[in-house]
């Protein structure tokens, strides 16, 4: 994009990853342009009169909180309060 310096009255090359869009282009076409920010990742700068004036950036996506993540999944089955002796068990056995 070339962008008109006033103070030296010459074009300056923009060199950055930003696409630049008038307004008059952003409200033409909205939609899709919001859907090429979420798909490419890239900001768009929205210019009037050929100064920027607004920016359309993707969300970050928050990390999933793994806390509480499995709650809900697991299932009771039987009691869990009484001991199990009577069941034949045999798990210290195999470790002595």
């Amino acid at each position: 994009m070339h962008k008109w310096l006033v103070r030296d009255d010459q074009w300056l090359e923009i060199m950055d990853d930003d696409k630049y869009v008038a307004a008059t282009e952003f409200k033409a076409n909205c939609l899709r342009l919001m859907d090429e920010v979420a798909e490419h990742r890239r900001p768009i700068v929205i210019t009037k009169r050929g100064k920027p004036v607004a920016k359309l950036v993707p969300i970050e996506e928050e990390p999933a909180d793994l806390f509480g993540y499995m709650a809900g999944t697991a299932r009771i089955c039987g009691d869990i309060i009484n001991p199990i002796e009577d069941l034949g068990w045999t798990g210290d056995e195999e470790n002595i």
